[in-house]
């Protein structure tokens, strides 16, 4: 055959594969793609930049403990986990995302912001102005020079003239028993549980005071985990200015849902505010504020505290360790994200109904209008209206408080929608 190819003036039979390999990749463009050098494939990846994260602010930030996780593609903000990775916006207040540990299986996750991208830019354009009369500058340089941070770096316990003057309500009426708290628990850093601050790196300290004068939400998730039976989302780690932790549902999504479930909820949430007030550890929690995104629902309907950013702590056992004159003292930590210029609530002014009535006043209403046949309803919103009037004594808004539980526990049913008290709620008479 060779000698008939070559005979016949044919190209040899190596060139003619050549000819017909050529042929084949001009007609399959996506083969051809692959195969020429000019177009590599490249895997489709988050484009990840420190401004996002918050990366180029630090250590005017929270932390960097799960940074890896984002730049190795273990969290993911696109819910149907697209091969098609994109960043969310950046001005948004908080993104839903995808967590994983094994590439396999994947788990929902919050990832939010401490404030606003607005907020945190004009804190970090106050924080120039002020203290170095600029426009733009290095915030940890600035920061560093503070009075309030030399102290910290001089000190090896965190005393409560440390945070005095600090706008997060957890932090008003401080005990050193809680601080001691906040630095045994601290997760950002791999050495915790010392009461003492010699395992805290400078960097390490600025980054802790930086969360406690911005938002003490973080802080809260890491010194009460849900693991203790404390009721909020678990708290996974942060990256730059970004928080990640377990997801849950908005209440306000609750809002519109049947009876059964609504009486659950407002169940829920009552002990919620029972443990608040009365736990093993003798600390009193109250609200200075809440809205629809204050508390969440996990998957196996199971209530938290979605939003802790408003949450003072008094402890019941040592008391506050500020007078009240203490709490006047300002600096730039305490006008981060608020006006310097705002008055602290005092201690001693705090009540233990205080978190009742705004949850009656805010939320129960919107859970419980109209869901229930009479006379069952207007027992439930005469309690209400009595509840967010707030005229009643601690002891009987606690009385009128069981007897509402009891008035809605009939009413809420046994089934696998209620997947964190399902099938107990069958055998026991404690659901």
């Amino acid at each position: 055959s060779w000698v008939f190819w070559k005979a016949s003036g044919y190209p040899a039979f190596h060139d003619l594969l050549m000819l017909l390999l050529v042929l084949a990749l001009s007609c399959n463009p996506s083969t051809a793609a692959t195969a020429s050098p000019s177009a590599p494939h490249i895997k489709p990846s988050y484009s990840f930049g420190r401004t996002f994260l918050g990366l180029d602010k630090c250590n005017a930030c929270i932390g960097t403990s799960i940074c890896k996780k984002f730049f190795k593609e273990e969290i993911r903000f696109d819910t149907w986990l697209s091969s098609r990775l994109k960043l969310p916006p950046s001005y948004l207040l908080s993104y839903s995302g995808n967590y994983t540990d094994d590439a396999k299986s994947w788990r929902l996750v919050d990832i939010t912001r401490l404030t606003s991208k607005y907020r945190h830019d004009r804190a970090d354009k106050r924080i120039c102005t002020s203290l170095l009369k600029t426009k733009t500058c290095s915030l940890e340089r600035a920061l560093r020079r503070t009075h309030r941070f030399q102290k910290w770096l001089r000190a090896k316990r965190l005393t409560p003239d440390l945070v005095q003057g600090l706008s997060s309500p957890m932090l008003r009426c401080p005990s050193q028993r809680l601080l001691d708290r906040i630095v045994r628990r601290y997760a950002e850093v791999p050495d915790a549980g010392s009461i003492y601050m010699d395992h805290l790196t400078d960097r390490d300290k600025l980054r802790l005071l930086y969360t406690l004068s911005v938002n003490s939400h973080p802080i809260l998730l890491q010194i009460f985990p849900d693991v203790e039976g404390w009721p909020f989302p678990r708290y996974l780690g942060s990256c730059g200015r970004l928080v990640v932790s377990a997801s849950t549902r908005p209440l306000r999504d609750f809002y519109s849902a049947v009876p059964e479930v609504a009486a659950d909820l407002a169940l829920q949430l009552l002990a919620v505010l029972r443990s608040m007030g009365t736990n093993d550890l003798n600390y009193f929690f109250y609200f200075t504020h809440v809205d629809a995104g204050t508390f969440g629902v996990f998957s196996n309907g199971h209530l938290f505290i979605r939003d802790a950013s408003t949450l003072g702590i008094i402890d019941k056992e040592e008391g506050s360790q500020l007078i009240d004159g203490q709490q006047e003292y300002k600096d730039i930590f305490s006008c981060l994200t608020v006006d310097c210029q705002s008055a602290f609530v005092s201690c001693n002014s705090i009540r233990e109904k205080h978190s009742l009535v705004m949850v009656c006043q805010e939320l129960l209403p919107k859970l419980l209008k109209g869901k229930f046949l009479q006379p069952v309803q207007e027992k439930i919103d005469s309690f209400l209206q009595h509840c967010a009037d707030g005229l009643a004594d601690d002891q009987s808004l606690n009385e009128a408080v069981a007897k509402l539980a009891e008035l809605l526990k009939p009413l809420r049913s046994c089934d696998s929608r209620f997947a964190y008290r399902y099938p107990d709620c069958k055998y026991s008479d404690k659901y």
